[in-house]
């Protein structure tokens, strides 16, 4: 089941998602995986820490919604849990030309940031 949940494009973000904004990873992680100012913003968001418990349990996904808004688009939230904490996240993945998934907004605590278009 793990794996499966990998492969699905949703998951396989707010997992990388969580990673930097908990500290567990750098920033420069996503590189590549954004678009418009969604890297930026988490360039803003990152050195806080934000979904990293005062407690210092390792935050998990927990679960991860998605909606197709249209063909090469996903709207995403995900459900994060640390200890008795639970945190939101919400971001929007769209498919590029190569196929390929990337980033373009996320919205967390109240900040978000979409893709320049």
């Amino acid at each position: 089941m793990a794996r499966a949940r990998r492969q699905r494009p949703h998951y396989w973000f707010a997992d990388r998602l969580l990673a930097v904004l908990s500290g567990q990873r750098p920033v420069h992680w996503m590189l590549g995986h954004t678009i418009g100012d969604a890297y930026e913003q988490l360039v803003r968001l990152a050195p806080g820490a934000p979904l990293l418990p005062a407690d210092r349990a390792t935050p998990v996904v927990r679960h991860c919604g998605e909606y197709h808004p249209g063909p090469g688009v996903i709207e995403a939230f995900a459900r994060i849990g640390s200890g008795d904490r639970v945190s939101a996240m919400a971001f929007r993945l769209e498919q590029g030309r190569d196929q390929r998934w990337r980033c373009s907004a996320v919205e967390l605590g109240g900040e978000r940031v979409t893709a320049a278009r």
